[in-house]
């Protein structure tokens, strides 16, 4: 007689109830995945096969296989809280060694690396290629993630991209009767002012004038003048060509369409010491003659003051954006997300950390949102993917389980006393 079906069946119940209680435990822990007890049954072996009068003896924990399915995304007031939408891992440097995890709950240490609260870095690609638009075009070097929280070093301004419109329907100044003068509105039809830098960072007003000349039927031309920091005779910048007038002509067909003068180039430096003499490329495209009030639909300057990081924030491509007190956002680097083959086969470490192995596959690692890894979503977490109400359904089944094993047993020694018992 034997007590092995019943042993087996208390010690799988047992493993499953620690399944089922280590799920319960991790409900509130951010981005854990559930596991679950998979068992088989077990027979003895025999040389020839019993056929069908072999009796099993018991069952055993085959495997406690990890459900690696989404849990709920619950935002946060962390900017640094990133949650994993999608398949993928953080990637994680612990002292040299890697390993894998779903908990994005990071923050910034007293050296700028991004880090988990077990104090690992958070890695990925360090050197960012940017577009004149300061957007990323591409990547490289796979390192911990560092902010530089140094100043932004002040930058010239150099070109200016303009969009505006002028107003067909104004009439003819009289410049043929009265030179231009900036102090006079009357010898003109359009101002703006714009900000511009120096080297130092230091800020200067630009007003460019617009007067609108007579012209061919066929086409009009506006005439533009420049200042800086002033309307006095030693403030105005050289927009003309080598040896012509220092104005810009900007000429229009008849259907109010840019024709000529879309860019040009202060010809002399503009002295604004004791920083370096400034050199603005001026761009037009765009610009239009159409009837309306005259103004500016677009302006872009490549030029900028000093300024201080003021904020981290991380968007669904996982690049890290440095916020300055001079009102830019730049680039600084880029999460990256782990994909496995068979991520089943991922060793749990705790401290919400997977090690890989064999078994799961060389690692392919992609940016957010490209090829397999799925996006990231900054400012909040990745709830454990435990279904509480299931979990406690299932250890009530576990305990009757335990129960009704731990029955087999006692019948099988109320058997053994009656045979005890015989006279």
């Amino acid at each position: 007689m034997s007590f092995q079906q019943g042993l087996s069946g208390l010690a799988g119940a047992t493993k499953n109830l620690d399944v089922i209680g280590n799920n319960i435990a991790n409900v509130a822990t951010a981005g854990f995945k559930q596991s679950r007890a998979e068992f088989a049954d077990v027979y003895a072996s025999s040389l020839y096969g019993a056929g069908g009068v072999q009796v099993g003896i018991g069952t055993q924990v085959l495997n406690v296989a990890q459900q690696f399915t989404q849990g709920n995304i619950s935002l946060t007031n962390n900017p640094l809280d990133v949650a994993i939408n999608g398949d993928g891992f953080f990637r994680l440097n612990d002292q040299g060694a890697i390993t894998y995890s779903r908990n994005g709950q990071f923050h910034l240490d007293k050296d700028g690396y991004l880090v988990t609260n077990t104090g690992l870095n958070v890695m990925g690609y360090t050197d960012l290629t940017l577009d004149v638009n300061n957007n990323v075009i591409g990547a490289a070097t796979l390192g911990n993630i560092q902010i530089d929280l140094n100043d932004l070093q002040p930058r010239a301004t150099s070109t200016m991209d303009l969009v505006l419109n002028l107003d067909a329907g104004v009439p003819l100044p009289l410049k043929t009767t009265a030179a231009f003068d900036p102090t006079s509105p009357s010898t003109y039809d359009f101002s703006s002012t714009l900000t511009v830098y120096d080297s130092l960072g230091v800020d200067h007003a630009l007003t460019l004038y617009y007067l609108n000349t007579a012209d061919a039927a066929a086409s009009s031309t506006w005439s533009v003048f420049a200042y800086l920091d002033g309307t006095g005779a030693g403030n105005q910048l050289d927009l003309g060509a080598a040896g012509a007038p220092v104005y810009h002509d900007l000429v229009f067909d008849n259907t109010g369409t840019l024709t000529a003068g879309t860019a040009t180039t202060s010809n002399q430096p503009y002295a604004v010491a004791p920083a370096q003499n400034l050199t603005i490329a001026f761009d037009f495209t765009g610009t239009t003659q159409y009837a309306g009030d005259s103004g500016i639909t677009g302006v872009s300057q490549d030029g900028y003051s000093r300024g201080r990081v003021v904020g981290v924030t991380i968007d669904e491509n996982g690049i890290v954006n440095g916020r300055y007190t001079n009102g830019l956002t730049r680039p600084l680097q880029q999460l990256v997300l782990a994909n496995f083959r068979n991520p089943n086969a991922l060793v749990p470490l705790g401290n919400n950390q997977w090690a890989s192995v064999s078994e799961t596959g060389s690692e392919v690692l992609n940016t957010p949102g490209v090829g397999i890894a799925g996006a990231v979503q900054s400012g909040a977490s990745e709830d454990a993917n435990v279904d509480l109400t299931g979990e406690l359904v299932n250890l009530i089944v576990a305990q009757r389980l335990y129960q009704a094993n731990a029955q087999t047993i006692r019948a099988q020694d109320q058997i053994l006393q009656t045979l005890v018992n015989l006279r």
